[in-house]
Parts: structure tokens; sequence; C-alpha cells
């Protein structure tokens, strides 16, 4: 009797072996692909596979790699630029929020649907849960007012909010207006994202593999070093 094959649960159910899926879903979120180009590409090296699967293994994948990746991620600096830009999903405009500190590291991101205080509130919330608590000292706005009323409201939820340093300054925030670059050049060939749901797994694998180019994270905690090459980082956060 033929023993089933030994795999990472994640891959479990998928017909398809398991470096094939990774190098589709890795591709798909590191290139400006969309998922027609990687059936042409597999087609070349004899896989045959429908866009649509494509579209499965990332809409189911790169949440855990999102998290696997996570254990190794760096922590970042004490000074945040945070602003806003444009995301298309199903033919209209929504806002996503994003914020990186001094040296341009990612700190954090949220599609919202709107611009206000309260969607400010919900991001700068996140962000200090994805930095591990840290406050950070200084917080760099555009200049949009929601954004700093944000901030002062937040400081009836905890006290350290009142020690940030908040401040306007369209100089300093051009490294994160620079480093939405990134992100809408990947989201371009997509022409649009087509649904809510599936808007915020696919934007959160981009800013992985935007985070990832950065080198962001840090292999020596389980004694690895970043490899010579990007799949073998891919194998090493994902073991």
């Amino acid at each position: 009797m033929t023993k089933p094959i030994d795999r990472d649960p994640m891959f479990r159910g998928c017909i398809f072996d398991a470096d094939i899926i990774l190098l589709c879903v890795r591709w798909y979120i590191s290139y400006r692909l969309t998922y027609r180009d990687l059936v042409e590409i597999m087609a070349e090296r004899g896989v045959r596979v429908a866009h649509t699967t494509i579209l499965r293994w990332c809409l189911r994948l790169i949440p855990e790699f999102v998290k696997r990746w996570d254990r190794f991620r760096r922590p970042v600096g004490a000074s945040w630029r945070t602003d806003e830009t444009y995301v298309c999903i199903r033919g209209r405009w929504h806002y996503l929020y994003r914020a990186v500190e001094q040296n341009g590291k990612t700190i954090d991101f949220l599609r919202r649907c709107d611009r206000g205080i309260e969607a400010a509130q919900a991001f700068f919330r996140k962000a200090l849960d994805s930095n591990g608590g840290r406050f950070p000292r200084k917080v760099t706005l555009d200049g949009h007012a929601p954004s700093r009323i944000a901030l002062w409201r937040l400081r009836r939820e905890h006290v350290k909010w009142r020690h940030v340093n908040v401040r306007t300054s369209q100089y300093l925030n051009n490294i994160v207006e620079q480093d939405h670059r990134g992100i809408k050049a990947r989201l371009r060939p997509t022409k649009g994202l087509k649904s809510f749901a599936t808007a915020a797994i696919t934007i959160a694998g981009f800013e992985l593999a935007h985070r990832i180019r950065k080198r962001q994270f840090n292999f020596r905690r389980r004694g690895h070093r970043y490899a010579s090459s990007r799949l073998m980082d891919w194998q090493i956060a994902l073991a």
C-alpha cells in the first residue's frame, strides 16, 4: 500500500507539489505578474494550472506565509511617518493607510473605505499592536486633520500616547510617499482588485514581499542567516 506524502499542513488537500504552489504564490506577490502570466510561465515548464487555481492558492496561503515570516520580524524605529494612498477595489477608490519608520522600514498598513477619524484611530491601534506594543517617540503626519485628531483621542485610551510628539512635515513624510511606489507598482498589473475580502489578503502579500526586499527579518534567532537566494530565505522562514 502506498504511504501518504508527508507535507506541510498548509499544503494538505492540494493536488500540485508544494514547490510549485510556493513558486507561484511567491512570484505573484513579488513581481509584476498576473495570474495568467503565471499560467504561461508554468506551461513552459510543463505544468498545466488554471489561473483560478493560483488565485485560490494565494488566498489560502498568503495569511499563513505572513504569520510564519513575522516570527523573524525585526523591531523598527520609534519615529513613524504615516500617510494614505489610494487603492481601487471593485471600481471604487479606497484608502490604504501605511506607516514606515525613519529608515524606511515598514511598520504596518490598513485598508479602509473612508479617511476619517475612526479610520485613523484603527490604523494607529493596529500599528501599535504589530509593533509589539512599543509606542512611537514621534509620529509625522501629512497635515490631514483627522489623523491628528485621532492621535489626540487615543490619549484617552492610554497615557503613553500623551508623550508622543506629533508633528506635520511634508518634507519628512517624503520617505513614506516614496515607499508607496513599491506597493502601487505591484497593484497596477491587477487593474483593480475585485472584492473587499480578497483585497486585504492580496495587499498583505504585496506588503510581505516589500518587507522581504527591505530585509526586515532576522533569521539569527533560529541559527540562520540570510541565504544566497531568495528561495532559500523562503524555505527557512516557512520551515
